[in-house]
């Protein structure tokens, strides 16, 4: 027999247990921030005094200021993309082709019947024209006069945007700026009323465990609101390099993209963008942008609808045990460079191949990662101190950072190449010939059971260099290797050139 207070635990477990996910619908949220176009009179809603009795107080402060986003795009028409099925791109063939003949009478029977279908091509074209939906999510105020945040995945390719406001009201918003990186953007709604918005949290202060109300437009349905708590910090989902994003377990689904993730004090600790589901709808695992990110993005897109970004221009890969030991670092941090780009603010300074970045304007780098939000947080033009790790000691160089670039762009390296003379390095289990551009050697073979067969060395890769030295023989390779030895080193950095790319693989040394 169930007591009510027995009862009572179900429900609640069954109703939290509901609320756990994001599918890429996610919540992108700012706070209150100075626009530059006018002074903020009023201040963003706050709930004082802890919650006893469940999220009541704090969603009846903040539901104002989140919205529905409504996004249309123009479809192109059929006859503007030269679609043979929708057009009349076959007119050209001649008269009595069968391929002319065959597209005639897919479309129908005759001159008449084609004309008839002509004419409704036309109507249709029409219609297509107009903006149709492609898109929904959720969004919210980040000031009295309409400014508001949302995803870069909800808006992007839009041309029309309608923000949905909590009593109903259908408002046309313009877009202000985007960041696919960060998946963040910025909308503004031209109304005469002053907008209930909400402000952001100091997410330095957000704990594990802390309870969150997200609120949003889950599969269109609109002011929807679910409970959880923080579930992780600090995760890297591979969605790009900027990745920090807060875990939740409050339910997230499809909608609820761009909406927020609220503290119990009506702060917005993060902003919804991605749910990991294996089946498409909420199990619990969602991810937030921390809500330092998500100011410093937006105030950004607010100034200019851009996001400026500082630019090193190098290649980077995370820095393992086995690479540690191979070049005396006491620890497995920092950065390693695995080639700077010719075009770089880095190769301009010196910065080589195997060096690896541990600190920048004296604070420690501790991964790739760590290392691209830092400088990507600072403006182009400015100069900063890189502390590198080269050769066994420490180093440093001073470089102005560039502009980061709309899209990645890649070094080149030349990747296969001729096999010619093969040699043997049995300790490390490889065979390997010259290079034809003497620039290295290329492994024409590897032994199944080496350990360089273990971390990823395959036929066709070319060693570029060991222990930062280039190699152009087998005789550097076993020079460096007893060089590493007499250091009482336990492995070398071998520098593999493959598919365009570099990056650097740790071999032990055999021993005995």
């Amino acid at each position: 027999m169930n007591t009510p207070s027995t009862s009572a635990s179900k429900s609640r477990a069954r109703l939290l247990a509901a609320a756990a996910s994001i599918a890429i619908a996610g919540a992108i949220g700012l706070g209150a921030v100075t626009t530059g176009t006018g002074p903020v009179m009023a201040d963003a809603v706050r709930v004082q005094g802890p919650q006893v009795n469940g999220f009541a107080d704090v969603v009846e402060k903040v539901s104002p200021a989140v919205v529905s986003v409504q996004v249309k795009a123009k479809i192109e028409p059929a006859s503007d993309r030269g679609d043979m099925f929708g057009g009349r791109g076959f007119e050209d063939l001649p008269d009595g082709h069968p391929l002319k003949r065959f597209f005639r009478e897919f479309r129908g029977d005759g001159d008449q019947n084609w004309k008839r279908q002509d004419r409704k091509q036309r109507r249709g074209d029409r219609e297509n024209a107009r903006p149709r939906p492609v898109a929904q999510g959720s969004g919210f105020f980040i000031s009295e006069d309409g400014y508001l945040v949302t995803n870069n995945h909800v808006v992007e390719g839009g041309q029309a945007f309608t923000v949905v406001m909590d009593n109903g009201d259908e408002l046309d918003a313009k877009l202000i700026g985007a960041d696919p990186r960060t998946d963040l953007a910025v909308l503004k709604v031209d109304d005469d009323r002053k907008f209930t918005y909400v402000d952001f949290a100091d997410d330095s202060k957000v704990r594990v465990g802390d309870w969150v109300v997200a609120v949003g437009n889950p599969f269109g349905l609109g002011g929807t609101v679910t409970a959880g708590i923080v579930s992780a910090r600090g995760r890297d989902i591979g969605a790009g390099p900027y990745d920090d994003f807060i875990q939740i377990d409050a339910a997230v689904n499809r909608g609820n993209s761009g909406g927020p993730a609220f503290n119990l004090q009506g702060e917005v600790v993060g902003v919804n963008t991605a749910i990991f589901s294996p089946s498409g709808g909420n199990v619990g695992i969602a991810f937030a942008i921390p809500a330092s990110t998500a100011k410093t993005v937006v105030q950004d897109l607010m100034d200019d609808g851009t996001v400026s970004r500082g630019w090193l221009g190098v290649q980077i890969q995370p820095v393992s045990k086995d690479i540690a030991e191979s070049i005396g670092l006491s620890e497995a941090k920092g950065a390693l460079v695995s080639e700077p780009q010719a075009d770089g603010p880095a190769l301009a300074a010196g910065v080589k191949a195997g060096d690896v970045i541990v600190a920048v304007d004296g604070q420690p780098v501790n991964n790739p990662r760590e290392l691209a939000r830092k400088i990507g947080s600072i403006q182009p033009g400015s100069e900063v101190d890189l502390t590198l790790w080269r050769n066994g000691k420490s180093e440093s160089v001073k470089l102005t950072l560039g502009t980061m670039p709309d899209a990645p762009k890649k070094a080149s390296a030349d990747g296969d190449q001729e096999q010619a003379e093969p040699s043997s390095l049995a300790d490390l289990g490889l065979t390997v010939a010259p290079a034809e551009d003497g620039k290295g050697l290329v492994v024409t073979d590897v032994d199944p059971d080496s350990d360089a067969a273990d971390r990823g060395i395959q036929p066709g890769d070319v060693i570029t260099s060991v222990n930062s030295q280039e190699v152009k023989g087998v005789n550097d390779v076993k020079s460096a290797m007893d060089a590493a030895s007499k250091a009482g080193r336990k492995a070398v950095l071998f520098q593999i050139s493959r598919d365009d790319t570099n990056r650097f693989v740790a071999v032990p040394i055999a021993r005995g």
